[in-house]
């Protein structure tokens, strides 16, 4: 089977979809690792309200996926280079769309 891309990925964080998302936060000599799983409420790239954090054009870009986690608590996840996001269940909407198209 083959990998999918940060873009085949993108394609598939919305709304009602069910994700696993683990997070990675390295340490000097360790890193510690969270896992959310929950339903999506909305994904989308916002800039940073951040002073200190510059790039081109004083923006930096964050990729933010809120999450609606089994216990109705509702967090907010900024996806970086040590997020991993797996899609559990697609959209219902897009269960529909592929059984249509059959």
């Amino acid at each position: 089977m083959a990998s999918m891309t940060d873009e085949d990925i993108r394609k598939q964080l919305v709304s009602g979809a069910r994700v696993k998302v683990t997070q990675q936060i390295p340490a000097r000599k360790y890193v510690w690792a969270n896992e959310v799983r929950g339903t999506i409420v909305n994904y989308e790239q916002k800039p940073t309200g951040s002073w200190f954090a510059h790039s081109r054009g004083d923006k930096l870009w964050l990729d933010r996926l809120v999450v609606r986690k089994d216990d109705g608590e509702i967090t907010t996840l900024i996806l970086d280079d040590y997020s991993r996001v797996e899609i559990e269940a697609p959209a219902p909407k897009a269960i529909e769309a592929g059984a249509a198209s059959e």
